[in-house]
């Protein structure tokens, strides 16, 4: 299975922020409707370019060190500017394994240079979960037919 299945399956839909919103602003976006565990940030205009990534988690973390001194900032002020993206062409293995080794729970899915899509962890669990019981219906088969 390739990321570009999960995009198949939960479509491509990205929200996104720019780097000059301020955090108040982009926490309300992350409680939603709908709720979101992260924001693009893409100042691009067209929501293609890659500038940064702004989770819950950053959020989080930065009004337990900053206090009310958080709705001061932007969200360029708190955002991971340096993205670690796949490709649809990226197995989900190779996915998890990303996600596993920088301990990112999202990460975004570029192609060509351009934003196209975003995956979570619970979106790669699912998939993996779907395949092992494929996976085992079919050895389950392959033992009975056996019989």
């Amino acid at each position: 299975m390739k990321v570009a299945d999960i995009l198949r399956i939960k479509g491509d839909t990205v929200h996104t922020v720019l780097s000059w919103n301020t955090l108040p602003e982009a926490a309300a976006r992350l409680a939603g409707p709908p709720s979101l565990g992260a924001l693009v940030v893409s100042d691009d205009g067209f929501r293609e370019r890659v500038d940064g990534i702004i989770s819950e988690r950053d959020v989080v973390r930065r009004l337990a060190t900053d206090g009310a001194g958080v709705m001061n900032l932007t969200v360029a002020d708190v955002m991971t500017r340096h993205v670690v993206t796949c490709a649809p062409t990226d197995s989900i293995e190779d996915a998890m394994g990303l996600m596993n080794r920088w301990r990112h729970r999202h990460l975004p899915v570029v192609e060509d240079h351009k934003l196209v899509g975003l995956i979570s962890i619970g979106d790669v669990v699912k998939r993996r979960l779907a395949e092992m019981q494929t996976e085992a219906g079919v050895l389950r088969d392959i033992y009975l037919s056996g019989r």
